[in-house]
C-alpha cells in the first residue's frame, strides 16, 4: 500500500537587501501578470464563457491568438501561469456562486420539494446549468436529459429558469484584482545554484540572481511575493511530505478553544496560556496607529516603519501559536480530536476595545495550523455544533450558569472550570450525533 502524502508549504527568504534595479524587473514581471489576470477575468469571467473555462484549452488558445503576450513582451513562461491561475480564480468563483444559490434554494419556503429538486439538478449539471443561463434549450447526454424531463413534467420550468438566472446576475462577481505582490514562476524559469537562486525576467536570455538563507532546492512551482519596501522576497514552495502514523497516539481528547488560553482539553490540560498577552499587546499597540498615517504617502518612512513592526508583531503571534499546537500534539498523543466549531467574530458590544481585541483574534490561522498539523501526523479531528456547548452542563445535561470562569449546574450541583465543561461537552458531542464531519 503506498504510503500517503500531504501538501504543505515552506519558504525561503533572501539574505541579502535586494538591489533595487532587480526588484525593479521583478515588479515589472508582477504587473504584468496582474494585467493578464485582470484582461482573463474581463473576458472569460461571465455568463458566456462558461462553455470555455472547463478544462481551459479553449481560453489558451484565444489567448494565444490575441497577441496580448507580444504586446506585454512578457515570457510565455508567466504570462501562461497568470492566465490558469486567473481561470482558476474564474473557477473557484462559480463554485461559490452555485453554493450561494444552492443554499437560497434550500430556504425558499415558497418551493415544493419537486421543484428544489430540479433547481439542485440544474446547478449540479454543468451543461445544464451553462444552457439555462444563455439561454439555451437543454440538449444533455441521454440518461441525464431523460432524468431533466421526467423532473420537468410537473413544474413551471420557464419559472424556476428564470429564477435560477436571476439568483446568479445577482450573487455572481467578476473578478478583479489591484494587487501587484508577486508570481507563480514554472521550474524552467528558475534554477538553484550558488546558495541562491537565478530568476528569469522580461529581458532574453537574463536572470537574476537572489541569495538565500538556507541551501534547499526545489524542483516544483513557486511563488515569489515580493517585498519592495524591506528590499526582499518570500519564495513559497508546495512541497508533498509522508503523513506520521504513531502507534501511540490513542486518545479521545475534547477541547474548548479561548481567545486568552488557546487550547483547554478535558482533562484541564492548557495550551497557549500567553495567547491573549500576545494578541493583546498587538491589538493595543495596532488601535494606537490607526490614523497616524492615514494621510501619508505609501513610501512615507513612517509607514514602512509601521508595516514592518506589523509583520514583526504577526510573525512572533505565529510562531508561538505553532509552538503551542505541536506542544498540545506531543503531550496529548491524540487519535481524535473534537472541538466546537470556531465562532465567527462578533459585530458590535458595549466595550470597543474588547471589540477590537475579538477581530483580531487569530481564529482562522489557528484552526487552519490545527487542520494542517492534524493531517500531517494522521490525527482525525471532529468539529462538533457549538450552540450552547459552554452553557450546558457536561455531567447532566442542563443548562447552568458561569460565574467567574466556573460553571455551576444548579441542577446536580456540579462544578467545573467553564473551559474544562465545554472541553467535556465537545467530547461527548464529537462520540454523539451533534458532530458535523
Amino acid at each position: 500500500m503506498p504510503t500517503e502524502k500531504i501538501c504543505k508549504t515552506v519558504h525561503q527568504y533572501n539574505k541579502e537587501p535586494i538591489l533595487a534595479e532587480d526588484m525593479e524587473k521583478l515588479l515589472e514581471i508582477a504587473r504584468d501578470y496582474r494585467k493578464v489576470k485582470n484582461y482573463v477575468y474581463e473576458r472569460f469571467g461571465g455568463i458566456g464563457s462558461l462553455t470555455k473555462i472547463y478544462p481551459g484549452y479553449t481560453v489558451q488558445n484565444e489567448m494565444t491568438k490575441d497577441g496580448l503576450r507580444k504586446r506585454l513582451e512578457m515570457p510565455s513562461v508567466y504570462f501562461y501561469l497568470a492566465m490558469f491561475d486567473a481561470l482558476g480564480d474564474i473557477k473557484c468563483q462559480w463554485a461559490k456562486t452555485k453554493s450561494i444559490v444552492l443554499k437560497h434554494v434550500g430556504q425558499n419556503e415558497g418551493f415544493t420539494e419537486e421543484e428544489k429538486h430540479y433547481l439542485r439538478f440544474l446547478l449540479k449539471v454543468s451543461n445544464a446549468f451553462e444552457a439555462v443561463l444563455n439561454g439555451k434549450p437543454i440538449e444533455l447526454k441521454r440518461e441525464l436529459q431523460e432524468q431533466h424531463d421526467l423532473l420537468a413534467e410537473k413544474i413551471n420550468v420557464k419559472k424556476l429558469q428564470n429564477y435560477l438566472c436571476r439568483q446568479v446576475r445577482k450573487h455572481h462577481l467578476k473578478l478583479h484584482t489591484d494587487v501587484e505582490e508577486g508570481f507563480f514562476i514554472a521550474e524552467r524559469a528558475y534554477r538553484y545554484a550558488d546558495h541562491g537562486i537565478y530568476i528569469s525576467v522580461k529581458q532574453k536570455r537574463k536572470r537574476i540572481f537572489i541569495t538565500l538563507t538556507d541551501n534547499n532546492q526545489y524542483t516544483s512551482q513557486l511563488y515569489i511575493k515580493l517585498l519592495p519596501d524591506q528590499g526582499r522576497i518570500e519564495i513559497k514552495v508546495p512541497i508533498y511530505v509522508t503523513v506520521h502514523e504513531h502507534v501511540d497516539y490513542t486518545n479521545y481528547v475534547g477541547v474548548a478553544v479561548g481567545m486568552y488560553t488557546m487550547f483547554t482539553t478535558d482533562e484541564g490540560h492548557r495550551y497557549g496560556e500567553e495567547l491573549g498577552n500576545y494578541q493583546i499587546e498587538y491589538a493595543d499597540w495596532l488601535r494606537k496607529q490607526t490614523g497616524t498615517y492615514i494621510h501619508n504617502k505609501e513610501d512615507n518612512p513612517g509607514r514602512i516603519k509601521y508595516r514592518h513592526r506589523k509583520r514583526r508583531y504577526e510573525q512572533t503571534l505565529h510562531n508561538y501559536i505553532n509552538q503551542e499546537i505541536n506542544r498540545f500534539m506531543r503531550i496529548e498523543k491524540p487519535k481524535e480530536i473534537y472541538i466546537p466549531k470556531f465562532p465567527k467574530p462578533k459585530a458590535g458590544g458595549v466595550n470597543s476595545r474588547l471589540n477590537h481585541y475579538n477581530t483580531l483574534w487569530h481564529r482562522g490561522y489557528i484552526r487552519n495550523r490545527l487542520k494542517q498539523k492534524c493531517r500531517e501526523q494522521s490525527v482525525k479531528i471532529v468539529e462538533v455544533i457549538g450552540k450552547d456547548i459552554s452553557r450546558e452542563c457536561s455531567c447532566c445535561g442542563n443548562i447552568g450558569e458561569k460565574k467567574n470562569g466556573v460553571f455551576v449546574c444548579p441542577f446536580c450541583e456540579y462544578q467545573v472550570e467553564e473551559k474544562v465543561n465545554t472541553a467535556l461537552n465537545a467530547k461527548k458531542r464529537g462520540q454523539g450525533e451533534q458532530r458535523i464531519h
